[in-house]
């Protein structure tokens, strides 16, 4: 269900990269590298599409992470791909924010969204100061289920890889020749300490995926893919639920009249 033909697929994003380069006036791309699966690819594969001296990597880890294992395979990969770095520790700005806002919170995910929407803006800031583009790093697998921070990670000028599932994802990392420990390394999206994509969505990524696709693609029932699957149906409608209450986050916002 999950099987592409990797070098065709790859072929289709490159050119897709350079079109929208090419129909945009901006002098380059700028990518998020997170250490991570989803930014390691998107960042090869705008070098392939518009060659590594027009991308740039901008590293937004807090200090006390700068020496953790994701910051080297961010430097390393950037190192490989031939790309200039910035990086902006964002931990004033982080903390600056939380002590002087005038609501306060405890709330984890509201904390951690913060923190995904300083990187968005970080982003857009280096974009707007040097014409640049902000390339997306979401995958299917995420987005579907709202997997990602609305205006953080979300805010981006174009999506790469979002029609690809983790799966397919790591597949085409492979193809591409990234490193064993970048294609095996477990996502986070690194917005706690320990936090762990796996500890948040419903289903590990691999049976995520062929849920998805029989739920979504295949159009399956929640029992049918459960039958198929061997998923407990609660699961799978859990699924759906999020793939519903996520919506919001895949479209424009609501408004009084249509343009």
């Amino acid at each position: 269900m999950l099987d592409v033909d990797l070098h065709a697929a790859l072929g289709e994003i490159v050119g897709f990269v350079g079109n929208v380069f090419a129909n945009s006036r901006a002098k380059g791309i700028v990518v998020g590298l997170s250490g991570g699966i989803d930014s390691a690819v998107t960042a090869s594969v705008c070098v392939k599409a518009i060659g590594p001296e027009k991308v740039t990597g901008l590293l937004l880890f807090e200090k006390k992470t700068v020496d953790s294992a994701d910051h080297k395979d961010a430097k390393e990969l950037a190192r490989s791909l031939r790309i200039e770095t910035v990086e902006f520790p964002i931990d004033e700005v982080f903390d600056s924010f939380l002590t002087n806002f005038p609501v306060k919170t405890k709330n984890r995910v509201t904390i951690g969204n913060l923190k995904a929407r300083i990187r968005m803006a970080s982003l857009y800031f280096i974009a707007n100061a040097k014409n640049l583009l902000v390339a997306g790093t979401g995958d299917r697998s995420e987005d579907f289920i709202g997997y990602f921070t609305k205006y953080g990670d979300g805010g981006v000028d174009f999506l790469p890889i979002a029609h690809l599932y983790k799966t397919q994802v790591k597949n085409l990392g492979r193809h591409l020749g990234l490193p064993s420990q970048i294609l095996s390394k477990p996502s986070s999206p690194n917005l706690w300490e320990g936090h762990k994509a796996t500890d948040e969505i419903p289903l590990d990524y691999e049976i995520l995926d062929l849920a998805l696709v029989s739920l979504l693609d295949l159009k399956m029932q929640p029992k049918e893919a459960a039958a198929t699957l061997g998923i407990d149906v609660e699961k799978l409608e859990e699924i759906l639920r999020l793939y519903n209450a996520s919506a919001h986050k895949r479209t424009y916002p609501p408004m009084a009249r249509s343009w």
